[in-house]
């Protein structure tokens, strides 16, 4: 059976899909694997695809930029359910392999929710129901040697299978704590294992910069006949029943957003902060950590974040001449206890003879009260993360900075974005989903000592300088990770 068919029959998801609201997403799928179409189809083809001609053949990828509530987790699992149970590639499968039909998602709750559409789909039909050989809390092996597994986009858990078909649920949103550019490299990933059986590699999100691989894939292909085919609809059209009175009262409160969020519009205002070959520059090749010299003063910014998600950190930097060099990081993620984090962070500080700390006011007193009972100093910064990260940037530029080679600072760094308020003011954050715990106790220890006089700085060519900077004297001999180096499970 077909994807138009599967959709339409009574006796399959009729009653889900093939209702007048469903008519738009029919077309696209349609299209997508070459079916021919009405004249109906074609008129909504040639809206969602900007393309002048109608298709011929099936299509390799399909991109769809898709605004909120339009439907597209549903339409993921049952692009998922139809490659895994309605396509045969048992012909082509090796003794004891799988066909597998991969849904990723942005987290953990997108993962669920795909699922239970997923297992929804199957069981709401008797036959599809007995295909069912085993399903537990991420997969559903099917009798046809197919495995629909859902999971949440990880390019360390891609490599390996051999997929039927790639279903990449809102991609837009994919962050991670391995890589600054998850997307991509998981794509890249992903793309090898499904050669073998050809299948599909299915994209789906709402916009968000024009940045990654759903802008890239939009930029190159949207409008032009290709095998890729992208696809780009407000939420609206895709879901005729969503109250239009949503769309206008989230126009009302934020139009950027909205305009992204609703009418699939790839955000304007949103603008990567720093590049990263602005991060690599200022970046020391091999140095993690430099031990405490005499005759340098140092300062500590902490960023005391807790809860679930946030990372508990602390970073340390001297100045030499009118250089910034960041000496030290830590970073606790949860779960951990706070009090023990501060007697760590404590007894670090006055390693580097450091009496005082300046933090945000997250937790109020309780920061300041735990800092002083083990003798150090916590007094309050007095301009915001977004402030500290603007004024940062023309030292970065100008390579007023030295960082430590430190995977989870340049991705936190690479990822900033700077954002445009309607009042014009710029906001510089984190991305959704993302973390800027790290960045924000570096970029804080490195504007504590815009408020220091400059002392005159030494330097000397080393060799191994590959950024042509030359290196501060000694700086040999403390780039080595010593007795002050990062331990296990830090990052």
């Amino acid at each position: 059976m077909n994807i138009r068919e599967v959709m339409t029959d009574p006796a399959l998801f009729g009653a889900q899909f093939g209702g007048p609201s469903w008519e738009a997403w029919r077309a696209l799928l349609a299209g997508f694997y070459g079916l021919p179409l009405t004249d109906a189809e074609a008129e909504h083809w040639h809206a969602l695809t900007g393309r002048e001609s109608v298709p011929g053949s099936a299509h390799d990828e399909l991109w769809m930029t898709i605004g909120r509530r339009g439907g597209k987790s549903q339409n993921a699992a049952l692009l998922a359910v139809y490659e895994a149970a309605f396509r045969d590639h048992a012909d082509r499968l090796s003794p004891g392999e799988m066909a597998t039909v991969a849904v990723l998602a942005a987290d953990r709750k997108q993962a669920r929710a795909v699922f239970r559409y997923v297992a929804g789909l199957l069981r709401s039909n008797p036959m599809l129901e007995r295909m069912i050989v085993r399903e537990d809390k991420e997969s559903i092996e099917l009798s046809n040697r197919a495995v629909i597994e859902i999971t949440t986009a990880s390019f360390r858990a891609t490599r390996g299978a051999t997929y039927g078909c790639v279903i990449a649920d809102e991609i837009a949103f994919w962050r991670s704590d391995e890589s600054a550019n998850p997307d991509a490299e998981i794509i890249n990933a992903l793309r090898p294992g499904l050669a073998t059986l050809g299948g599909p590699l299915i994209c789906l999100s709402s916009p968000y910069a024009r940045r990654g691989v759903l802008w890239d894939a939009y930029r190159r292909h949207y409008g032009k006949d290709s095998n890729i085919l992208v696809a780009q609809a407000p939420s609206r059209t895709m879901n005729p029943e969503l109250p239009e009175r949503v769309v206008a009262e989230a126009m009302a409160r934020d139009p950027a957003s909205a305009r992204a969020e609703y009418m699939a519009e790839f955000r304007t205002d949103v603008e990567t902060f720093v590049s990263r070959e602005t991060v690599d520059a200022c970046t020391v090749p091999g140095r993690q950590e430099l031990p405490p010299v005499p005759d340098t003063q140092y300062r500590a910014f902490t960023d005391p974040s807790g809860g679930s998600k946030d990372a508990f950190t602390l970073a340390i930097s001297h100045r030499e001449g009118d250089v910034v060099v960041v000496d030290a990081v830590r970073a606790r993620k949860p779960p951990f206890s706070p009090e023990a984090v501060v007697s760590e962070f404590c007894e670090l500080l006055k390693q580097y003879r450091i009496s005082s700390v300046t933090g945000d006011r997250y937790a109020g007193e309780w920061p300041r009260e735990q800092f002083k009972k083990r003798g150090i100093a916590y007094k309050l910064s007095d301009r915001p993360a977004s402030d500290i990260y603007r004024d940062i940037l023309p030292l970065l530029n100008s390579g007023r900075v030295e960082l430590l080679e430190n995977d989870a600072l340049q991705r936190e760094l690479i990822g900033l974005e700077r954002r445009t308020a309607r009042s014009g003011k710029d906001n510089i954050s984190h991305p959704p989903n993302g973390h800027d715990d790290i960045v924000n106790s570096v970029a804080g220890s490195i504007i504590e000592h815009n408020k220091q006089r400059s002392t005159p700085r030494v330097r000397s060519l080393a060799s191994g300088d590959p950024a042509g900077r030359g290196l501060s004297a000694g700086m040999a001999q403390r780039d080595a990770v010593g007795p002050f180096g990062f331990d296990d499970g830090i990052f």
